[in-house]
């Protein structure tokens, strides 16, 4: 059966349902965030802050990009990875707080009016969506003793290659990890993360027990229902010869509850040259089998189709990347799970995705009858269920690039400086924390008036 519920009970012709927890698709959470997805596979996951991108120079942009395809030819092809961008609404509304605390004087009443209004500034920016990334990587091995010290190399690297690219990133533990899954089963926010080790003990539940919605129904062909939610799950259909990075940074920015995840499995150089070798052998093939036939029919044999050329130039460009650049392929499945209150909302939030990529002539696909695969594979867990590749290079795949611009807020006492005009975020900051503290008083005509100009 597909409506599996936390409590599995009999189903029809005496055969029990599936519960809500064996849809989840890992077998062991550890505290130190290192997680068994199935026998002889362990992923760890690290999160990962904004660079400023979309405002830099051109070759400040140029430079990110270059360091972003390094990044990328890490990853050999017995290290698959996920990218993972999810909006969600935060408990509570927005994550900024105000930190104004009333000093008991005089001027009390005006630091509540400033607070009200702050507070109001808060609840409008980016409408209470949370915004999070994340990178998930895997290794073979056959048990725990094997996998660990290669997921802390690992996770070191790619620590160490964020600090070039100059992107702070923690990676996260056990209990943060199931935080993340529960926030991904339990949209909208409202319901709070209850969980510490010792309760599995009390209890007796396991980790899944924590995180797992009330049910799942997977019966519907294009849609699935998550609790209350109603969820849809598509894969990306890449048809352009060049992408945009605009396009990644126009999905997160929509005002909508959703994961966008990226399962990325390296291929090996040397096969990946001979599988390119032999795609150039067949195109040659079949230009023979077209000017055999162009001199049986007595037309000019040097005529061919359109198709068959750009495929040839195309391949043979392919080959020289591989061979003469710092170029890797890649087999990358993108796909995007939205989650909305109900039916027409979650409609209407699909089809402006699939206006967004079809303005960078892509096509937004729907995966009929594999909504639990489409679901499933947008865990935080680095396990990919859909079976929909497309072979990319570096630096095609690395136009996805996943930064935006860097939020500047600040825990404690700190100042509203006004909005991020590109994220519509809060900026909060005490500007005597930066790293460069300066200020910036500025005289205007008539009366005099005190300003501060911030730099992070």
């Amino acid at each position: 059966m597909n409506i599996r519920n936390k409590s599995a009970g009999p189903g029809r012709a005496g055969k029990r349902s599936l519960s809500a927890q064996q849809t989840i698709p890992y077998v062991e959470m550890l505290k130190d965030g290192i997680c068994r997805v199935r026998e002889g596979f362990y992923t760890k996951t690290i999160a990962y802050e904004d660079i400023n991108y979309s405002v830099a120079s051109s070759e400040d942009q140029s430079a990110i990009f270059d360091g972003w395809c390094g990044f990328l030819n890490y990853f050999d092809s017995a290290l698959p990875f996920q990218l993972s961008f999810i909006n969600h609404r935060s408990r509570g509304g927005s994550r900024y707080k105000v930190n104004i605390p009333m000093a008991h004087d005089d001027f009390d009443s005006i630091r509540g009016e400033y607070v009200d209004m702050l507070k109001r500034q808060i609840a409008r920016s980016n409408n209470g969506i949370v915004r999070s990334k994340y990178i998930t990587f895997g290794v073979p091995a056959d048990g725990l003793e094997t996998a660990r010290p290669r997921l802390e190399r690992v996770s070191s690297d790619i620590m160490g290659n964020f600090k070039k690219l100059g992107a702070h990133s923690r990676v996260l533990n056990g209990r943060e990890r199931l935080e993340v899954l529960h926030g991904q089963m339990h949209p909208g926010g409202r319901e709070p993360f209850r969980f510490s080790w010792p309760d599995i003990v009390k209890t007796g539940m396991g980790t899944k027990d924590f995180i797992a919605p009330d049910s799942f129904d997977f019966t519907a062909a294009r849609t699935f229902r998550l609790g209350q939610s109603w969820g849809a799950a598509s894969y990306l259909q890449i048809m352009a010869s060049e992408l945009s990075d605009k396009l990644l940074l126009e999905l997160l920015e929509l005002d909508a509850e959703m994961t966008v995840t990226l399962h990325v499995q390296t291929v090996d150089q040397l096969k990946a040259i001979k599988m390119t070798k032999g795609k150039i052998s067949d195109i040659d093939k079949m230009k023979v089998e077209e000017q055999k036939k162009a001199v049986r029919a007595g037309y000019d044999m040097e005529i061919l189709p359109p198709d068959l050329i750009t495929y040839s130039k195309d391949a043979a460009a392919l080959l020289a990347d591989l061979q003469s650049r710092n170029e890797r392929m890649f087999l990358l499945t993108f796909t995007v799970v939205n989650i909305a209150p109900t039916r027409q909302k979650l409609e209407n939030d699909v089809f402006t995705i699939s206006g967004i990529a079809q303005k960078y002539n892509c096509a937004l696909k729907r995966l009929d009858w594999q909504q639990e695969q489409g679901f499933t594979s947008s865990l935080v867990l680095g396990d990919n269920a859909i079976e929909i590749q497309r072979g990319m290079t570096t630096s095609s795949t690395a136009i996805f690039i996943p930064f935006m611009t860097k939020e500047l807020r600040m825990d404690g006492a700190a100042l509203y400086y006004g909005m991020n005009a590109l994220s519509n975020n809060v900026i909060m900051a005490d500007r005597k924390r930066l790293k460069n503290p300066n200020g910036v008083y500025r005289k205007g005509t008539g009366t005099p008036r005190k300003q501060q100009a911030v730099r992070p």
